[in-house]
């Protein structure tokens, strides 16, 4: 940890206990959340996954959006690097594929503000190992 030499400093780190503590308090109940998983397995950031997570992290925080960014690993969509899987309280997990800045705004203002779906939906190709 650095350390504190000026009060610009101690509020940087005010505010960076703050997200960290937040997260944690959301993590005990995620399914009450929007919950956005970013793929960042080699593939995903080597697409652009990094730079699409903290859009989601910035842009999520700015519109006052109470919503847990969080990454994952491979989800198997190589072919349609950076994905998200974004779960919205009560419904189903959506995975969006080739997800630019524009394309996470557009999830943003129409699916999770007003539950409109947006292109770029990769179907669902597998099942689970529970279901008979």
């Amino acid at each position: 940890m650095e350390k504190v030499k000026t009060l610009d400093d101690l509020k940087k780190l005010k505010e960076q206990l703050k997200s960290t503590i937040e997260l944690r308090e959301k993590s005990n109940n995620p399914e009450s959340h929007v919950q956005v998983k970013v793929a960042m397995a080699t593939c995903g950031i080597a697409s652009g996954a990094r730079e699409i997570m903290s859009f989601f992290m910035d842009e999520l925080r700015k519109r006052n959006i109470d919503a847990i960014v969080s990454q994952t690993g491979c989800m198997g969509y190589c072919y349609a690097e950076p994905t998200i899987e974004l779960t919205i309280p009560g419904h189903e997990p959506v995975v969006y594929g080739n997800v630019t800045k524009a394309k996470a705004d557009e999830i943003i203002e129409k699916h999770i503000k007003n539950g409109i779906l947006v292109d770029g939906i990769i179907p669902v190709t597998y099942q689970n190992i529970n279901k008979k």
